[in-house]
């Protein structure tokens, strides 16, 4: 199978610079306090064969209470059950990846990896969206993968509580750089991994990440941006934090020319795509989890969290569990690797699992490899974590 949707993408963003953290003592303390239960498992539990953890979990309550989760492959079906406990497959597809060669119909590869709802009925997706130009003739120089990844952050919607979504006509993009997919060409390119959406009073965030580009007057640096709306369900209101405020827009570039394009300021000690960020409900501090490989500020591979008051100063990434990720080199993972964590607690208040308690539920995914080979065997697994934030 072609690589994984985050494994050639973080790399991307390895050495990227970070963003200041504050001073003074860590705001929280995370610690795994139980082992690990297997969710779903592929390709046993799959329907078909793409069917496999590949996008960290993403959960909502729809009309009637019951849960709805997304987190498996391009071929998009949901996870459903009572709670967060029994979820079972359903193999109705409720997104198609049309794998269509035209870069500017944004329908390529398409993975539900984000989530907002305020009834349970209608739903808002942030979409991660893969152009692979060396999959359609003529389109990529190159003809090698890396070289010819387009990335795009777009969106769909649903009104039917995720039974199925349905894409706007022209595209709608939330996020996407300032040049069309033939730009650039010999490395990754584009915006990329949204986190969940996080809710605030009126406002509604999402971290997503960008490998950068250099354009004149117009320079982005790698990174992770801080994206901000006051309506998910309209994909044309999120805007980036630029430093000073949230006012850049990052539009179609097949149907939006800007004379100097906007950046991002990116936020966080993140090496690569956030995981998943959720608010504190006893203090109002937001939490975040994402994978990192060792080096630098990391001693160890695995998968960290830092926390922030305000979501764009971040402290000290600190090792949640400890194991070889996709950043890694599969021939050294002895057997697996581990990847795309998120952070949901069955108690939430929200009903978008944006906020939690003093325990909480780390899911992520296990792959198998085979030599240097990550094979399609994968688990998705959660494990009970306790929550300590400080005043």
């Amino acid at each position: 199978m072609r690589a994984p949707a985050t494994l050639a993408l973080a790399f991307a963003l390895i050495g990227a610079p970070a963003a200041a953290e504050p001073a003074g003592p860590p705001l929280s303390s995370l610690t795994l306090v139980g082992p690990p239960t297997t969710l779903f498992r592929a390709p046993r539990d799959a329907c078909d064969g793409v069917d496999l953890p590949d996008a960290p979990l993403r959960a909502f309550r729809d009309a009637g209470g019951a849960v709805v989760a997304f987190g498996l492959h391009h071929r998009n079906r949901a996870l459903r059950g009572p709670d967060l406990d029994r979820l079972k497959l359903d193999c109705a597809v409720v997104l198609e990846s049309g794998h269509k060669a035209d870069p500017a119909l944004y329908d390529d590869r398409s993975w539900i990896t984000a989530t907002w709802t305020e009834d349970g009925r209608a739903v808002a997706a942030l979409l991660h969206h893969e152009y692979h130009a060396d999959a359609h003739p003529g389109r990529c120089r190159a003809q090698s993968l890396m070289a010819c990844w387009y990335n795009t952050v777009t969106a769909a919607a649903s009104r039917d509580g995720g039974r199925s979504f349905v894409r706007a006509d022209p595209p709608a993009v939330v996020a996407a750089p300032p040049f069309t997919q033939d730009v650039g060409q010999t490395r990754h390119r584009g915006f990329f991994n949204p986190s969940n959406i996080l809710g605030d009073g009126r406002w509604r965030y999402a971290l997503i990440a960008t490998t950068g580009w250099e354009r004149p007057g117009s320079d982005q640096a790698a990174g992770v941006c801080l994206f901000r709306s006051d309506d998910p369900a309209d994909p044309r209101r999120w805007r980036a934090w630029t430093g000073t405020g949230f006012t850049a827009a990052f539009p179609d570039p097949y149907r939006s020319k800007a004379k100097r394009a906007d950046t991002c300021r990116p936020v966080g000690p993140f090496p690569g795509p956030v995981g998943a960020v959720v608010r504190h409900r006893g203090t109002g501090a937001y939490v975040a989890v994402f994978m990192a490989a060792a080096g630098g500020e990391f001693p160890q591979s695995g998968f960290y969290w830092s926390s922030s008051r305000d979501l764009i100063a971040w402290d000290r990434p600190r090792l949640l569990l400890a194991g070889a990720t996709l950043y890694d080199d599969p021939c050294a993972a002895k057997g697996e690797l581990i990847a795309y964590p998120s952070l949901l607690d069955p108690a939430a208040s929200g009903r978008n699992f944006d906020d939690a308690g003093e325990r909480a539920l780390l899911t992520y995914a296990t792959l198998r490899t085979e030599g240097c080979t990550v094979t399609a065997e994968r688990d998705l697994v959660r494990r009970p974590v306790s929550i300590k934030v400080w005043p």
